[in-house]
């Protein structure tokens, strides 16, 4: 039974969304309170809180400086490759980002200019990013080691003022140079002489002195800073830019704003996650990423909690046991991470020999996204840690989630396969390819009707017109989400994958998620994809690829036939499933995401370019002979 405080939120959300964001927006402090609360002047493209005035930073450390919080935990900096860590007082953070910003107003960067933070998961990359909202500033943060190219295009788009580097980031086998590829990035973007600030880290290679490039060092710059205070912006003003994954020619520019952000963040920590002062919050993530944005930086800070910047992986920094080991020396409430980091860790230790080297007691909650948490590593992960596993299901161009089980305001019972029911703000909807509503169970569009709620994209980079043709064009009055799946009789969400992960075989159409969840449910199984392939007969035909558990020994031919046999039983003969290939690894982002698309273009001999946010090019490069045989 759905809680009535859930009920009550959400039904109030969509009939009265003024009087519910205005109530929401209350834990802001605002320079100047907003009496508008949602404008559609602009229609469709909507406004939050537009004669607002407010600053992001100083929600996110100075009011609790002010409040006496001065010394409360801001900021543990775990890295698992130095094998060290330290901590940052509310007062330290504060400080040293006042300071940072500081050397960045020296530089001329001011209210509206942008800046681009090209580092790794080290603690200047937090003060950097708040830096840059202290002034106004609109900082755009790209994942430390993309391809020069990427960065270029980047930086060709969003034309900084300033760009914020490191010497290199850690990786568990190698040290990637940072320097060179923004050297490059700099001239292929036709803006060689942009002011570059580095960090210097021992241990590499390539000296910025050893450029042609005009760059300054951190510590020497912030060594003679003067802070800067916070500067007042619209809560319309651009906070950030973030450039979509994958992106191939002109980049895609997520902007997201500054009052309805922190509103919705504020939200989100208090009654999704349950985290508020004092709190230990951890986000296994990457600043580079949305989640990094959104819950490594903005919301536990504008909630007053601890957070966590770990600098490291889940397994090989030493070993399979290193979140556990986070979780118990910091005292961990909440973790959130991918599911691709479980499947690492169960893959690696399917046992969990490592946990029970540590006290985890502190830990309450295991929250996932990025991907579909598949049934096998929700029921592995909730036996071996005893807490709630809450998959929640959102997007980078929505900065929260959708679909949530809202732990602080209203536990709700969990679905595995679920990531439970749409959040206060986000009225979904499932439609046909003609935009009709479908019947409960049946897969459709997942859509969202105007207008979003705060904390969503407002448009893309200057490109409005790209963001309603990319977004609101498909289903009139609605957000496609681009992705496919169905609600059950309790209205719980299914998100089956993107709807181009949808393949028509013989006339029918099947997500390949579905298949996906049913060859995940062998004991043999660490992970699994499936793709459409073409078949000269029925159009396409689905073609599974699996990666087995650590230590597991069985016949490929054996496997094969368990796998056909579990999805014609689950799903049934219409899948017309009869390949299963086992593969030592599987093509990923490095946020995690499975590189479906670059697998069917490979299988079926299209051209194809391996996406600059593949975590490990070789991958793709064992896979070539296995999806083309008959080319090699």
């Amino acid at each position: 039974m759905v809680g009535s405080s859930y009920r009550e939120q959400y039904r109030r959300s969509l009939a009265d969304p003024d009087g519910f964001w205005r109530d929401a927006a209350g834990a802001v402090d605002w320079d100047t309170a907003p009496e508008v609360v949602h404008s559609e002047l602009e229609a469709p493209i909507s406004r939050w809180f537009p004669d607002g005035t407010m600053n992001t930073c100083a929600n996110a450390l100075d009011r609790h400086v002010a409040a006496g919080r001065g010394g409360a935990a801001a900021l543990i900096y775990d890295s698992a490759m130095l094998g060290s860590s330290r901590g940052y007082s509310y007062a330290e953070l504060a400080e040293l980002v006042a300071r940072f910003a500081g050397v960045l107003r020296a530089h001329g960067v001011g209210k509206g200019d942008r800046v681009v933070i090209y580092l790794p998961m080290i603690p200047e990359a937090v003060v950097a990013m708040l830096a840059c909202a202290r002034l106004g500033a609109v900082h755009s943060v790209v994942f430390g080691g993309f391809a020069p190219a990427e960065l270029a295009a980047r930086i060709r788009d969003a034309a900084p003022a300033v760009v914020v580097t490191a010497s290199g980031g850690l990786e568990p086998n190698r040290k990637v140079e940072y320097l060179p590829a923004v050297h490059e990035a700099l001239a292929l973007a036709g803006a060689p002489h942009t002011p570059v600030v580095v960090k210097v880290r021992d241990g590499f290679a390539t000296a910025p002195a050893s450029l042609d490039w005009t760059w300054l060092d951190w510590d020497a710059a912030m060594a003679g800073a003067q802070p800067a205070a916070p500067v007042p912006v619209a809560a319309t003003d651009p906070l950030y830019i973030l450039y979509t994954s994958g992106t191939t020619g002109t980049p895609k520019g997520v902007v997201r704003d500054n009052g309805g952000h922190a509103t919705a963040l504020l939200w989100t920590m208090k009654n999704l996650y349950g985290i508020g002062p004092g709190d230990v919050w951890w986000t296994a993530s990457d600043v580079g990423w949305v989640v990094g944005h959104s819950y490594i930086v903005y919301g536990p800070l504008l909630a007053g909690a601890t957070t966590v910047l770990y600098e490291g992986k889940p397994v090989g920094t030493p070993d399979a046991g290193a979140f556990w080991r986070v979780i118990a020396e910091h005292k961990v409430k909440a973790l959130f991470t991918a599911p691709t980091a479980l499947r690492a860790i169960r893959k690696a230790d399917p046992a969990a020999a490592e946990l029970a080297k540590h006290d985890v007691g502190s830990l309450e909650t295991l929250f996932t996204a990025g991907e579909r948490l598949d049934t096998d590593t929700f029921h592995w992960a909730s036996d071996v840690l005893g807490v709630p596993v809450v998959d929640h299901w959102w997007q980078t161009e929505t900065g929260w989630a959708i679909c949530a089980n809202p732990r602080g305001m209203d536990p709700l019972p969990i679905k595995a396969g679920s990531p439970t029911l749409p959040m206060p703000g986000y009225d979904l909807c499932i439609l046909n390819g003609q935009g009709a509503p479908v019947a409960t169970g049946e897969e459709g569009n997942i859509v969202l009707r105007l207008p979003l709620p705060p904390g969503t994209l407002t448009t893309l980079w200057h490109n409005d017109q790209r963001y309603i043709d990319s977004y609101l064009r498909a289903f009139e009055g609605f957000y496609a989400t681009g992705d496919s799946g169905y609600q059950d009789e309790d209205g719980y969400v299914f998100v089956m994958g993107r709807t181009d992960d949808v393949i028509n075989v013989a006339g029918h159409r099947l997500s390949t998620g579905s298949i996906e969840q049913a060859l995940a449910q062998h004991p043999a199984v660490a992970e699994c994809a499936v793709i459409g392939v073409a078949d000269q007969l029925k159009g396409q035909r689905p073609s599974g690829y699996v990666v087995l558990k650590s230590g597991v020994v069985i016949d490929p031919g054996t496997l094969e036939g368990a796998l056909v046999a579990l999805v014609r039983r689950l799903i049934g003969p219409v899948a017309d499933f009869k390949n299963a290939t086992v593969v030592e690894a599987l093509p990923k982002t490095r946020s995690g995401k499975i590189l479906r698309k670059t697998m069917r273009q490979i299988a079926d001999g299209e051209d194809y370019v391996v996406p600059s946010t593949i975590e490990d090019p070789s991958v793709i490069e064992a896979l070539v002979p296995v999806l083309r045989p008959a080319q090699t």
